[in-house]
């Protein structure tokens, strides 16, 4: 970015802007990477910013928590980053939904689920991720998908325009949204749930308990890797089949197919994304070989 564009944006309110930043530590996976990173702060802020790139005809990426995102050791364009004030107060009461800004951390509506017993809030579990991301890829674990409780969300397009969607089920698919199209922005998002019961804090915790011990989550991770292959009826569990293939522990410069769960990758020190990709297309070239089909990914590729 040339100088007259750097001094329009840092001129915007609620904007931070650091040229060539170290992202090492933005992603779970922590991959050594660096590049330009744009941190909004309010809606006005991102609007602005949006408007100054498409007036210079520059490009973007979006980052979101980071938790399933694969950064190059240098990105070609620079990364918005939004980190809304979340008012907790709203939650000082039950309610039947919540208007919610896309930033808000997975973990800390777990809590709420736990507290207030909310069902479908668990379909989210475990998930080291914010609501706009896991809108985005429609995120979810054995207990469910997040795409059930979204009622409705604000978006903002690429072209500046701000929309409000009403959502149903057509809206989603397996770990894919239908209404956002490249570089458009999850604003927030309405949650609602199915109901309450006092079981579900417990189900929570249990389920917290059981991913701890079958998860390499302490490790440095993106979280899944693949998504499950699903045929006609039939559901293909990628650490299931990759595990059969004998590859659990299997290690390829820098990287380690998790001796817990063979769908996590774990980064273990001077890897990078093509020796991550590398591995990915040696794992799902075996799978295709042995299988007849291929893993699509569920981490993010950045260029």
């Amino acid at each position: 970015m040339g100088p007259e564009i750097v001094s329009h944006l840092q001129s915007i309110n609620g904007l931070t802007l650091s040229l060539g930043a170290d992202l090492t530590k933005s992603t779970t996976l922590q991959l050594k990477s660096k590049g330009d990173l744009l941190i909004c702060r309010n809606e006005d802020a991102l609007i602005s910013c949006l408007e100054v790139l498409r007036l210079n005809k520059l490009d973007y990426q979006i980052l979101g928590n980071g938790s399933n995102a694969l950064l190059p050791e240098v990105l070609s364009t620079p990364l918005i980053k939004i980190e809304f004030e979340l008012d907790k107060s709203i939650f000082n009461e039950k309610m039947s939904e919540y208007e919610l800004p896309a930033s808000t951390p997975l973990n800390f509506l777990t809590s709420k689920a736990i507290k207030f017993g909310f069902l479908g809030w668990n379909s989210f579990t475990g998930i080291p991720g914010s609501l706009g991301g896991a809108i985005f890829m429609n995120a979810g674990t054995s207990k469910g998908e997040i795409g059930s409780i979204v009622k409705s969300v604000r978006v903002l397009r690429k072209s500046g325009v701000v929309e409000s969607l009403e959502l149903s089920s057509n809206d989603f698919s397996y770990r894919k949204n239908h209404f956002l199209g490249p570089g458009d922005f999850i604003l927030s998002a309405v949650l609602k749930h199915h109901g309450v019961d006092a079981n579900v804090g417990k189900d929570i915790k249990k389920y917290l308990k059981l991913r701890s011990e079958t998860q390499p989550l302490w490790e440095k991770t993106c979280g899944c890797t693949f998504k499950n292959h699903k045929k006609t009826e039939e559901t293909f569990a990628a650490g299931r089949i990759i595990d059969i293939m004998g590859w659990k522990g299997v290690e390829h410069k820098g990287l380690k197919i998790s001796s817990k769960h063979a769908n996590f990758i774990e980064n273990l020190g001077g890897a990078t994304k093509n020796s991550y990709i590398e591995l990915v297309n040696k794992i799902n070239s075996e799978v295709e070989r042995k299988n007849g089909y291929r893993f699509e990914t569920e981490v993010i590729i950045f260029r």
